[in-house]
């Protein structure tokens, strides 16, 4: 290279071609169109590492010879390749001459194409390799060391640009993903902000408001137990309200809804290739909710080994990612809901007794809808209402009879099972007074629930099984049987578990 001057003010203006792309795109095409300005030689690559499989590929490719067969993706492995060898020792390889020595592979492959040189240089961005520039010539015979000294800048200034775009995409995907986030937290308020349908004026349900209002304004732990559909969540919502923590994220985790093998990665995220499909960075619903409350639902059907690790966020406020190698500090409140029996659970070895102590620090036991049925006319009417504004329906009224249906009503499935009620009566009725038919219920007669003698168990055996015989066993879609009980599918599923329910064995004759 004779015009020193001139060939770096030629590299001066490819690093501003090169600096200026946002997108690995559009810098393949820029690094094609420039390289060919600076280099003259008849083939240019660009290879990058993918470590994932131990091999380069070739993003840009650059040549004038009629045979190709090494292009544009690819793949070449790192073991026994020339680019496998420049990125191992990270410094420049040349072949004067491809026709009388071919040491690595793919040089039967540049041979094949026409080529009598080749020359590979790294890629380096600091102390990091990120691939190669491989260029390649008719002509053999040892290049001119100021040809390679110019190379060398000319691969630098790519591997830089090559940096700079990969970190911008880095920051335009979190970016959104803080999006996706974000809307994640507003679906989540549209959601859990009821609070119409914590309304009651009976004995039993004001004490649960009043150790609400008490402990909301605190930091401590709160452990909210109840029969499904008793309004858990709704409480649990009252209390982060209540709360200094209030404009805050509310996080809400169905611990039962989360297949087991991906609870840890749900609660405390995951790195990126921590396991197979984890392509990018997770973030756990424990530092979505950092500053703000974590509720966790049905905490009782957590595997025991998520319960270690929900232990030391709670002892320490540090969060593992899966995959990591530090831990990420939080600050987290919790507040916890099950319907289950957790003392058993201790008992039979389910669940951590020193994750329960830790939990059961302001228990709230939330009274089943049968032991304040004084609230149901409350209830009733405020679900009528509430579907009578979102249908767009006249002033609508429950006919005596049908309130009567439900003061007698055992309503296992709570005020969920009432609201889903009230919801149906007003989708199908045709005047202004709703009548509360006899289907809508089942059992339809009275179930003596309130007898100290009666098994509850029993009882909600009974119950789902006959809604289960109803839907002939369907538990999922609107007329499911999840649907009808008020529950959350998995919900129903762990419940029948749980129960020992178990469908019916037919054998079919043709």
């Amino acid at each position: 290279m004779k015009d020193i001057e001139g060939g770096y003010r030629a590299l001066l203006a490819v690093t501003n071609v090169l600096n200026s792309q946002r997108d690995t795109d559009s810098l393949w095409r820029a690094i094609t169109e420039q390289i060919k300005k600076v280099v003259p030689w008849e083939r240019a690559g660009i290879t990058l590492y993918r470590p994932e499989t131990d091999s380069f590929r070739f993003y840009a490719v650059e040549t004038d010879m009629p045979t190709r067969v090494l292009q544009r993706d690819a793949i070449i492995p790192r073991e026994g390749s020339a680019v496998g060898w420049v990125y191992d020792h990270r410094k420049m390889h040349v072949r004067p001459d491809l026709r009388r020595e071919r040491r690595f592979l793919e040089d039967h492959f540049y041979v094949q194409e026409g080529l009598g040189r080749m020359i590979n240089l790294p890629l380096l961005a600091g102390e990091r390799c990120l691939g190669t520039l491989n260029i390649g010539s008719v002509q053999a015979g040892e290049p001119d060391p100021e040809d390679l000294e110019f190379l060398r800048q000319v691969a630098t200034q790519i591997a830089y640009a090559i940096a700079n775009v990969q970190a911008y995409e880095e920051i335009d995907r979190l970016r959104r993903q803080l999006a996706r986030e974000n809307a994640y937290l507003v679906e989540e308020i549209k959601l859990t902000h009821n609070f119409g349908a914590m309304v009651g004026k009976s004995p039993a349900f004001r004490k649960v408001l009043s150790q609400a209002e008490a402990v909301g304004p605190t930091a401590t732990t709160v452990l909210i137990t109840g029969e499904t559909g008793t309004g858990k969540e709704l409480l649990a919502r009252a209390i982060h309200e209540l709360s200094p923590r209030r404009h805050n994220p509310f996080i809400r985790v169905n611990c039962a809804a989360i297949p087991i093998g991906l609870v840890e990665s749900e609660l405390f995220g995951h790195e990126r290739g921590a396991f197979t499909g984890a392509d990018q960075r997770h973030t756990g619903r424990f530092e979505l909710a950092n500053g703000g409350t974590l509720f966790l639902d049905e905490i009782g059907e957590m595997p025991l080994e998520a319960q270690a690790k929900l232990l030391r966020v709670l002892e320490d406020g540090l969060v593992d990612r899966v995959g990591g190698t530090r831990p990420v500090p939080v600050d987290v409140r919790i507040v916890a809901a099950t319907n289950a029996d957790l003392v058993a659970a201790v008992r039979e070895g389910r669940f951590r007794s020193d994750l329960y102590y830790r939990l059961h620090v302001f228990p709230i036991a939330i009274p089943p809808l049968r032991e304040r049925s004084e609230d149901i006319p409350l209830l009733a009417r405020h679900f009528l209402e509430f579907y009578r504004l979102k249908l767009n329906r006249p002033p609508l009224d429950l006919s005596q009879g049908s309130m009567e249906r439900l003061m007698r009503y055992p309503w296992p499935g709570n005020v969920r099972e009432l609201q889903n009620v009230i919801e149906r009566a007003v989708i199908l009725s045709r005047t202004a007074i709703v009548e509360i038919a006899d289907q809508f219920l089942v059992p339809s007669k009275p179930t003596p629930l309130a007898s100290s003698s009666v098994n509850l168990q029993d009882v909600e055996r009974e119950h789902i099984q006959r809604v289960l015989q109803q839907t002939r066993w369907k538990i999922y879609g609107p007329y499911g049987a999840a649907t009808l009980l008020g529950l959350n599918p998995s919900t129903l599923r762990s419940r029948m578990k749980k129960l020992g329910i178990r469908r019916p064995f037919t054998v079919r004759v043709d």
